[in-house]
């Protein structure tokens, strides 16, 4: 396996350069130093019904399944959202490895869960959600095994789209402009 020392270096110094330009921002007065916007934009194209999604300067197809008249161009939905959980779960191991100084060899995250689909097609019951979502993370790491239990809970404070998913704020639609 590559080394993934090049890109903890790079990464190290990224994480370091930002931290402090937003401490001093911070402390000099700015409470929105370190925030920044995104956005997605999906649409339904013609006769796949596969839904291209614009995501920052990125597209990806997602798609349906055969079973729901899709043609399985892409993942579903729901597989994104759990697609970003656990990319955003081994980017935040990274970071916080960094920041508490634990090396790592490698990091993997595995993500799953359940949806119940019936209510989506209107067999009803309760609103459809993913359920069950758990996550296996596996660090390639010399540390200890406390070390490793606070890189965890580290990543457990500080990972952005799993804290959104732990403790959810307002979503709301807004009318077009």
């Amino acid at each position: 396996m590559e080394s993934l020392q090049p890109y903890l270096t790079r990464k190290s110094e990224a994480v370091s350069q930002r931290k402090a330009e937003w401490e001093s921002a911070r402390k000099n007065g700015d409470p929105e130093a370190g925030v920044i916007s995104i956005s997605a934009s999906s649409r339904l194209a013609g006769a796949t019904g596969a839904r291209p999604t614009r995501v920052g300067e990125y597209l990806i197809v997602s798609d349906s399944k055969e079973g729901m008249a899709g043609h399985n161009l892409g993942p579903t939905a729901p597989e994104m959202l759990l697609g970003a959980l656990s990319s955003c779960l081994v980017h935040t191991y990274v970071i916080q490895a960094l920041l508490l100084e634990v090396p790592l060899e490698g990091i993997q995250v595995d993500v799953s869960a359940k949806l119940d689909m019936a209510a989506v097609v209107g067999v009803g019951g309760p609103p459809p959600r993913l359920e069950e979502i758990t996550y296996c993370a596996i660090v390639d790491s010399p540390s200890s095994r406390e070390a490793i239990g606070w890189l965890h809970a580290a990543v457990e404070a500080n990972c952005p789209v799993l804290n959104t998913l732990k403790m959810p704020g307002d979503v709301r639609r807004v009318e077009e402009t």
